[in-house]
């Protein structure tokens, strides 16, 4: 094991604890929870373990600098004496993010500036050349966070937010969050053991969660480049070792199906469907809610309806009404979660729901609602659910372990200064999928992904 130092994995409201379950999964050590975020230690395996196979992380800070300060000026004297040689040359870009919680900083763009310009007049007063500044695909990311006058920079070693997978070819006005997606989902305690149906799919992001979840895939195993590749330690070996690692895939013997009334949303889940290789394990279909027949065995239902943002009152509550009646009806023995913003809407559903999440979708406050969907007086579904064992919740027990490993053959090679373009159309299949080494079907192969 190599030397364990600190860092500090960001998240979105609400998610918290299931990121620290990850991060037990993955064999973090000392791990604290804080406000959309969890610290904890590890070493650089660790690190890029945990940037290809977190699925609820945005991204992966490394401390370099904790220090107080009162004001800009302050800072800028900090920064400055750390050795930026050990992070950056002078032919690199960078790019610096800024998080402010604090009275005496009240302009956190001045902070941002305050930090370029030691970073510069360090290496002005050394090299008398500096590196430049770029805000698109910088080659070091760097984020400055400030607590009152506590002050933490760090290197960010995910660059782009980890919720950006690489496999979305397409989206529809309002997709959720790739990683708000994987965290309901292992909120609802899903990993494969049953059927899954989205009835209301829209672009297929929760669709694509459950089938990487169900086959025990880490979910940037899509993306063509981590921020960490461009540090001076970087370790090609280690990297590549960890990111081709397939040992721990799963089969998935059950279906994962969506649905949608649009047409225009079920033609962008298919072609995100395809872009991630899933194609073999997710079913589309155009239906309307209320146009399921009855189930014949339990499923999970995990859903993303309308908020309202494009549909009357009137037309709204009879659709949340229709869900309610459907899931009553039609899935008589399943589980199901809704998430909405709409706390009227949800109470349209109809039926009483078995736990409430508060949850961040983007910008707007949700619920997270369990429904467990039973036939006959909901007084005798409890008395029968308190005589048999308890049911372990999904938020508290811990996963098991989430194991990074990667499956495409085609070997990156050292000419890691090019970034291809993130173009769905730079993946190619030259087989519908290929063999582990245990000799079982896994995902299709994806083709010229990585980092040229």
């Amino acid at each position: 094991m190599g030397t364990e130092f600190q860092m500090i994995a960001k998240t979105f409201k609400g998610l918290e604890n299931v990121l620290a379950q990850e991060l037990v999964a993955l064999g973090a050590n000392n791990i604290q929870i804080d406000r959309r975020a969890v610290s904890f230690t590890g070493d650089k395996a660790l690190m890029y373990k945990a940037n290809i196979g977190l699925r609820t992380a945005s991204r992966v800070l490394k401390p370099i600098l904790t220090f107080s300060a009162k004001n800009a000026d302050e800072v800028y004297e900090q920064v400055k004496q750390l050795d930026w040689s050990k992070y950056l040359n002078i032919k690199q870009t960078f790019a610096i993010d800024s998080t402010v919680y604090s009275d005496e900083f009240r302009n956190s763009q001045f902070v941002k500036y305050r930090v370029k310009d030691a970073i510069a007049d360090w290496f002005m007063e050394r090299e008398q050349k500096r590196p430049s500044i770029r805000i698109d695909n910088p080659d070091i990311y760097l984020n400055i966070h400030i607590a009152h006058t506590q002050c933490t920079l760090s290197l960010d070693s995910s660059g782009e937010s980890l919720h950006k997978r690489g496999y979305r070819d397409a989206q529809t006005e309002a997709p959720i969050n790739e990683a708000l997606a994987a965290g309901m989902l292992l909120m609802a305690g899903w990993n494969g053991q049953t059927d899954f149906v989205d009835p209301m799919c829209g672009s297929g992001t929760l669709l694509i969660e459950a089938a990487l979840i169900a086959l025990n895939i880490p979910p940037c195993i899509y993306r063509t480049s981590f921020a960490f590749e461009q540090w001076p330690d970087f370790d090609a070996a280690l990297f590549d070792t960890i990111y081709n690692d397939d040992s721990e895939e799963r089969e998935f013997t059950h279906k994962i199906i969506g649905c949608d009334i649009s047409p225009r949303a079920l033609k962008i889940a298919e072609a995100n469907v395809k872009a991630a290789g899933l194609s073999k394990y997710i079913t589309l279909d155009r239906r309307s809610i209320a146009d399921w027949d009855a189930q014949s065995k339990p499923c999970l239902i995990v859903t993303n309806p309308p908020y309202g943002e494009r549909l009357v009152q009137d037309d709204l509550f009879n659709l949340y009404a229709q869900i309610g009646e459907t899931f009553k009806h039609k899935f008589t023995g399943s589980t199901a979660w809704v998430i909405s913003s709409s706390v009227e809407c949800l109470q349209k559903i109809g039926l009483h729901p078995s736990q409430k999440i508060d949850l961040l979708n983007g910008a707007l406050e949700c619920e997270f609602r369990e429904f467990e969907l039973f036939s006959g007086r909901r007084n005798d579904f409890v008395r029968e659910k308190k005589t048999r064992a308890p049911h372990a919740d999904a938020n508290t027990q811990p996963r098991e372990r989430l194991q990074n490993k990667r499956r495409f053959d085609e070997k990156r090679n050292d000419k890691r200064d090019k970034k291809p373009p993130r173009d769905s159309k730079n993946i190619e299949r030259t087989r519908p999928y290929y063999e582990s080494r245990s000799g079982k079907p896994l995902l299709y192969e994806n083709k010229n992904t990585r980092k040229q």
